[in-house]
């Protein structure tokens, strides 16, 4: 085959003849592990990797980087619109009539493991003992006390994720929040070299746990539609879904942006707005939406050419960010998923799993899909709406006085004199939530800090407070012990300081 394509067509048709051959072999694998299935797990199996299969047959079809760099443009100015315009409509005498319409799904597929835990991330504590989840669930029953009304909170977990979540649901059944959950598909990885799967079989427990992985947040769209629950919600009169990452803490339900949504002509109705806010110099990675084709679109670091990436993180050319708080119609999910239509960009994420093997993985991000949805639109929102907890360094943050928990929803202190945060770095002697914990004896007050910086064997002791540019480096084999009750004040801690006796 390979001769007679070489000498008949020349290099394309040799290269459609190994594709064919690679997903001939791909389909035999996976064949393979299917017929490894037990019979409960049968046919999300086929599913899953029907959709795999969608995925892998692109990756080999695509050459070169996913944008012409040349054809970017910036959107137009209508297409991302300032918070303040849409908060000015107001809201609607009946509040309850469009929260009714509202279902709010978190992404809760991620472990803890970056923060040094076991489990999923969103049953970490990050607030008076209230986890991620206890936060989320006290936020949409306040809002169905409230109005009355009848919020749903839909979980998407992962295979990592979904037996330790179902757990723990049950100290929630006496909430006033219905619960739903379902699970985003599982591929399998792939060996860099030969492009075919390492698992043996299906089963997830000891060496073969590393050889599955669940393929990204852009999996929402199929897996919720195959679930069964993007029907029965649409049959219960929902219409829109409030989609956030679990560990954004700053993702509450905004009545006027859903108000926006409902309050527009049916045949005009925006099918999916992105919240984004103003890029700082901590968030020169972060996606940001272009006009590309005549659409909007979301460009990720991951897509462009690397001669281009200091275009792309400066930021006076790009200036927002996507936050990935995204509000999206149901019935057009519905739509686009049965004409086959949701477009999203394959993210290739190369791993190195623990015996060294190098794999891919195969992955899209739910805000990609952007350009599928008619009358799209980017909303530039406070950055109080972006607070993501994804190091101790952001938990340091949340959990001080910089912050007020009121009805799961965290506000800054009106103390704070401006609307930032203070800039922390904490290093590696913090990274893991336990040893965190033990480093303070209480949160330092961090009301008027602007920066901090600790490295090293460092402690707090009680009542300290933080203030200005602090920066606390223990050198190796040193130690800091900061006093109870210290006041730091534009302070450089360096050198070995243990106080023993007081």
């Amino acid at each position: 085959d390979f001769r007679k394509a070489v000498t008949n067509g020349g290099m394309a048709q040799f290269q459609e003849v190994i594709r064919q051959e690679l997903e001939n072999s791909m389909k035999q694998d996976l064949e393979r592990l299917q017929a490894t299935a037990s019979k409960d797990e049968a046919e999300i199996t086929r599913k899953d990797f029907e959709g795999f299969m969608k995925l892998f047959h692109r990756f080999l079809q695509e050459k070169g980087p996913s944008v012409d760099w040349g054809k970017i443009q910036r959107p137009p100015e209508d297409s991302i619109q300032p918070y303040e315009k849409i908060k000015s409509k107001g809201l609607p005498d009946n509040v309850a009539s469009v929260l009714n319409k509202l279902v709010v799904v978190k992404l809760n597929g991620g472990l803890g493991t970056s923060m040094g835990c076991k489990g999923p991330k969103s049953l970490i504590s990050v607030r008076n003992e209230n986890t991620f989840l206890d936060l989320t669930v006290q936020q949409i029953e306040h809002l169905n006390k409230t109005y009355n009304t009848d919020v749903p909170l839909v979980l998407m977990n992962s295979f990592n994720t979904d037996e330790d979540t179902n757990k723990i649901l049950q100290k929630y059944t006496h909430c006033r929040v219905k619960i739903h959950t379902f699970n985003q598909s599982r591929y399998p990885r792939i060996n860099k070299e030969s492009l075919l799967p390492i698992a043996k079989d299906m089963s997830k427990m000891g060496d073969n746990a590393e050889t599955w992985y669940p393929p990204g947040h852009g999996d929402i769209y199929g897996s919720f539609y195959n679930s069964g629950l993007l029907d029965k919600l649409i049959a219960e009169g929902k219409e829109y879904i409030f989609v956030s990452n679990i560990d954004n803490l700053g993702a509450t339900v905004d009545l006027y942006i859903l108000n926006h949504l409902m309050s527009q002509p049916n045949g005009k109705r925006c099918e999916f707005v992105m919240e984004v806010t103003d890029k700082t110099r901590a968030d020169v990675k972060g996606g940001t939406l272009t006009q590309y084709g005549g659409k909007l679109r979301l460009l990720e670091i991951a897509q462009v050419p690397k001669a281009h990436v200091d275009e792309f993180k400066s930021v006076s050319k790009f200036k927002i960010f996507n936050t990935n708080n995204l509000w999206i119609s149901l019935a057009a999910i519905k739509r686009l998923q049965e004409q086959n239509a949701m477009d999203m960009e394959i993210i290739v994420n190369p791993k190195t799993l623990n015996g060294g093997l190098n794999v891919i993985q195969l992955e899209t991000a739910v805000g990609a899909a952007i350009k599928s949805f008619d009358n799209a639109l980017g909303i530039n929102v406070p950055r109080s709406r972006f607070l993501p907890v994804k190091t101790t360094s952001d938990l340091l943050l949340v959990m001080s006085n910089l912050y007020s928990l009121n009805a799961g929803s965290l506000t800054m202190s009106e103390k704070r004199e401006f609307p930032t945060v203070p800039l922390t770095k904490l290093g590696s002697s913090f990274t893991k939530v336990q040893d965190f914990l033990m480093r303070f004896e209480s949160i330092p007050d961090m009301l008027e800090l602007d920066h901090l910086t600790v490295s090293g064997d460092v402690t707090f002791g009680k009542n300290v407070c933080l203030k200005g540019t602090v920066i606390i480096i223990a050198n190796h084999g040193d130690r800091i012990d900061i006093p109870a009750g210290a006041v730091l004040e534009n302070k450089i801690v360096s050198g070995n300081l243990r106080i023993l006796d007081h």
